[in-house]
């Protein structure tokens, strides 16, 4: 009897060990050691971060932002009628871990506050055909960053099959100076495609499609391509190479780096009044401010100069033209600034935009100047609630504004500089909100430049953002960046080299623009406005992001050799200020 029974517990222990041995961790990716690999995460939500963290080198970190509350999800397949054991640890306040798609009672688990790691468990039963659960954390609304890490699904493994067959076929499309269309032949089996630059995987397909932006100009590139199922990914594709083309921006004249200052030409302030003619040759772009409209929807562009009541040096016009050709002589460009503080436009009507054409083409003929800088800023452009996708804008005053640029360009050809100085808020912005936002009540502002860059893309000689007077604003790594450092310039100069999804819809991605394109805007001095960094902090941006060295805690998505250079506000405060910024500059790029 003693010999039977101990045959029967030696039989049970080995059934146990064997329905043991059937369950395995389902979770792909869960200690998130391959970034977001796997993973999916609402509103472009999370990132991953190297601390803190609960085990390996990585974890999760989401931020939930206005209506979204950061989920991060995957689904995984299973066996029906099976039982699972969901776990995963978490820090931050209202953390939630769930499964949906049970087929059963779909199960979550959350806690109120973690300051340190804490596990979260909670199991389920699948349903009779149940063969894909879902598996997801999430944060709440307004609570901050949460994090994530060693999330596991233990059951037995469902039935995925054999990874799809290498992808074959794969060709390069269209070219341009920042990206490259591919296509590839269709895989059995294969439920979505992953994309790969110089061996490094940089995004997914579901179909047998794909452009890769946010490349160099003049860049030889090295592609492949995997077909991607439950049961895995295939082995990379045969390689194609393809060469990005030189760029439509080059043929205006600038130097490789060029500085780029605003010029006081029809007002006096605490900097006092500067010549044009007494402008130092290192600046290479000298935009003159402002011009102004009669009314704010007229469109009617004037442009006068400081009168000597209130600027006491100012030479006379005939003197103010000498000055621009010689300028224009030792290769520099002069141009027009619409706008600027006090100078709203909206071109609401198209009576307005085909006077705008009309009075701003007057002014450049009367100047005879290379350009035109548009400096929209308050309330000048603005989306309506029904204009959600920025490469099809509906609004008037975008519509406008769009139409008359490109007239002026076809009108004055190539050469014609175009440059753009908006605010953060009309651009980097557009990350977390576009407009007033699919439920309403955001600014109507919020990403609203994005339409007018997209659009004049091809066009457009400069776009130097105003990273000044500018609020904190979310960067690709999915964190807040405030001024006063060389991390927002890096993070918000990123931003435009990398491209982004606009109010985080990853199928409506605002592509990158070339590097040649942009120069950075950074105040002159403590006096010319709020965000001034030191000349250190000034060249730890360009190394970051031209030699990808002293970037400090941000990462970022490529390195930068022909970023054009650097503009300011303005020409007048730094002239006050000994010449600091020009300085800085010279001593940067030589």
């Amino acid at each position: 009897m003693l010999t039977v029974a101990a045959l029967a517990v030696s039989g049970f222990t080995a059934l146990s060990s064997a329905a043991r041995a059937a369950d395995a961790d389902l979770a792909k990716n869960g200690g998130f050691e391959a970034g977001l690999d796997s993973w999916s995460c609402s509103a472009n939500s999370g990132t991953t971060v190297k601390s803190p963290v609960h085990g390996g080198s990585s974890a999760l970190q989401a931020t939930p932002a206005g209506n979204d509350y950061a989920q991060c999800a995957q689904t995984v397949t299973v066996q029906p009628n099976s039982q699972y054991s969901l776990a995963g640890y978490v820090r931050g306040s209202y953390v939630y871990l769930g499964a949906s798609g049970t087929g059963t009672t779909d199960v979550s688990t959350w806690t109120q506050s973690a300051p340190d790691w804490q596990q979260l468990t909670t199991s389920f039963r699948t349903g009779p055909s149940t063969t894909k659960v879902t598996i997801y954390t999430h944060g709440w609304y307004a609570t901050g960053a949460y994090y994530a890490d060693d999330i596991s699904l233990i059951g037995p493994a469902g039935n995925v099959g054999q990874p799809p067959a290498t992808p074959t076929g794969l060709a390069a499309g269209t070219v341009t100076s920042s990206s490259v269309a591919l296509s590839w032949s269709a895989v059995t089996g294969a439920t979505s495609y992953a994309i790969y630059r110089d061996g490094v995987k940089v995004q997914t397909a579901s179909g047998t499609s794909a452009t890769v932006s946010g490349l160099s100009a003049a860049t030889a590139y090295s592609f492949q391509v995997t077909a991607v199922n439950d049961a895995g990914e295939s082995a990379k594709s045969t390689a194609v190479t393809a060469t990005t083309s030189t760029g439509s921006g080059t043929g205006t004249g600038l130097p490789t780096h060029a500085l780029v200052g605003y010029l006081h030409a029809s007002f006096a302030n605490g900097s006092g009044y500067t010549r044009l003619a007494d402008v130092p040759d290192s600046w290479d772009v000298i935009d003159l401010a402002f011009g102004e409209p009669t009314s704010a929807t007229s469109g009617d562009i004037r442009f006068n100069r400081c009168p000597v009541s209130e600027c006491a040096n100012v030479e006379s016009d005939a003197d103010f033209k000498a000055a621009i050709k010689a300028k224009q002589a030792a290769g520099k460009k002069v141009l027009i600034s619409i706008g600027g503080a006090n100078g709203q436009v909206q071109l609401t009507t198209t009576a307005a935009r085909d006077t705008f054409v009309s009075s701003v083409s007057n002014i450049i003929d009367t100047y005879g100047l290379d350009g035109l800088d548009i400096d929209f800023e308050g309330h000048s452009l603005s989306l309506d609630a029904s204009d959600t996708n920025f490469k099809s804008p509906t609004t008037p005053v975008v519509v406008n504004l769009i139409a008359a640029l490109k007239t002026l360009k076809a009108k004055y050809g190539s050469k014609f500089v175009l440059s753009m100085a908006p605010e953060t808020f009309f651009v980097q912005m557009g990350y977390q909100f576009y407009g007033t936002g699919k439920f309403g009540g955001q600014d109507p502002r919020c990403g609203a430049y994005l339409p007018v860059i997209y659009a004049l893309r091809d066009d457009l000689t400069l776009l130097h953002v105003q990273d000044y007077n500018s609020g904190p604003i979310m960067g690709l790594d999915n964190q807040y960046h405030t001024m006063g450092g060389a991390d927002f310039h890096i993070a918000m100069t990123d931003m435009l080299l990398t491209g982004f999804p606009v109010a985080g819809d990853t199928a409506n991605m605002f592509p990158a623009l070339r590097p040649d394109q942009i120069a950075i805007g950074v105040p002159a001095s403590v006096n010319a406005g709020n965000g001034y960094v030191a000349p250190a902090e000034v060249t730890k941006t360009l190394d970051c992001l031209t030699k990808k060295v002293s970037c400090g805690s941000y990462t970022t998505h490529g390195t930068w050799p022909t970023l054009r250079g650097l503009m300011t506000w303005s020409i007048n405060w730094d002239r006050y200020s000994n010449w600091e910024f020009q300085k800085t500059f010279d001593g940067y790029f030589g």
